[in-house]
């Protein structure tokens, strides 16, 4: 059975701080800065078919400026997605607060 992989508390603060910045940098972009442009998925390339992931990033960077409607029209998974990411994101940030309190206390 395979382990999961330990990070030690500075490359997780380093994953924390990148993905922070990756927020501003998506807050900061337009919201429709991804809109245009050839397609990457794999599905679309090949098989010419879209897969449950297909227009994710402009969901996403649309929801992240509050543009519901075509957010949802993108790609409607990521009203759960997004949530979830940010909710992941502070549970790994609230450990790390609570290791460091209590290596602190020692």
């Amino acid at each position: 059975m395979a382990q999961p992989i330990k990070l030690n508390s500075t490359v997780k603060i380093a994953l924390i701080i990148i993905l922070f910045l990756i927020g501003l940098v998506l807050l900061w972009l337009p919201k429709d800065y991804f809109n245009d442009g050839q397609a990457v998925c794999l599905s679309v390339v090949f098989f010419d078919t879209e897969c449950y992931g297909c227009g994710m990033t402009r969901a996403i960077q649309h929801l992240i400026h509050l543009d519901i409607e075509q957010a949802w029209s993108f790609n409607k998974l990521s009203f759960i997605v997004l949530p979830l990411f940010v909710y992941l994101i502070l549970i790994e940030i609230l450990k790390m607060v609570k290791e460091y309190r209590s290596k602190k206390k020692q």
